[in-house]
């Protein structure tokens, strides 16, 4: 199957305002390209791209004074297939994990592990090891957090969200990772498109998505505490430790978000 994202979104700023922008494809999902990704600006600047620590491809711009929109349009080829299981997924000691590896354990920004930690262990310390305690996380956070556009609020970090039980997808991302980063398994925060494909009506209106990944028998593997269920067409746009590293738009200056819209839906393909 094909699938067609993007975006819109758009500033008002009130003087010449530094832009750091995370809208592009991740490289690893440059193979399944259809043709190029499309990014505009009106009224039109000049983009510098380069690639941070963490491996995102990133756009640096300097909007000028006015009304500026950002439009960006992909066209990837997905498998259908939703997101593998494995069950059977071993947990490596912190001992023996890769040198790497140890900063997705640590404490970050949104994920606040030093004020989580005592509770992760009570929770999900007598859990397996390895995948059964991932899911364990999912399945706790996925019912603990009651989602709502209207709880939405960009400071709440995840001992907050813990606390307070509402939130919306960015927030059973960031408690799901501070409490695998807790019970020593390496984490990090992703941010990308997913639609509604191979999910049932009703839809609710559509937004960049976040999710997380572990690291379990020595590679990465996708988990949604939002949805907690394998999905299909996950377009994987950034990876960090939280929000902060991933921020679709940062701005370096006064703005006002006055536009903001995504789409992610199935490409009807042409006989």
């Amino acid at each position: 199957m094909r699938i067609s994202a993007g975006c819109q979104i758009t500033y008002d700023c009130p003087q010449p305002t530094p832009m750091l922008l995370m809208i592009s494809p991740h490289p690893s999902r440059l193979p399944d390209m259809v043709g190029p990704h499309r990014v505009t600006f009106a009224p039109p600047v000049e983009p510098r791209e380069y690639t941070d620590g963490f491996g995102n491809t990133c756009t640096r711009i300097l909007a000028p004074p006015g009304r500026i929109t950002i439009t960006t349009q992909l066209l990837v080829e997905d498998s259908g297939v939703p997101e593998e299981i494995s069950p059977t997924a071993w947990q490596r000691r912190v001992e023996e994990l890769p040198n790497e590896m140890l900063v997705h354990l640590l404490g970050s920004h949104y994920c606040d592990t030093d004020r989580l930690s005592n509770t992760a262990w009570a929770l999900f310390g007598q859990t397996q090891p390895g995948w059964a305690r991932v899911q364990a996380i999912c399945d706790f956070v996925h019912t603990h957090i009651r989602f709502g556009y209207e709880h939405a609020r960009p400071t709440r970090t995840a001992s907050e969200a813990y606390a307070e039980g509402v939130g919306v997808c960015r927030d059973y991302a960031h408690l799901a990772v501070a409490f695998c980063r807790c019970v020593n398994i390496p984490a990090r925060y992703c941010t990308g498109y997913l639609g509604d494909m191979g999910t049932a009506p009703p839809y609710g209106p559509m937004d960049f998505a976040a999710w997380f990944e572990v690291f379990l028998d020595d590679r990465w593997h996708t988990f949604d505490a939002r949805n907690n269920t394998p999905r299909i067409g996950r377009i994987l746009l950034a990876r960090g430790r939280d929000a902060t590293d991933v921020a679709i738009a940062t701005t370096f200056g006064p703005c006002t978000l006055s536009g903001f819209s995504v789409f992610c839906d199935e490409a009807k393909i042409l006989a």
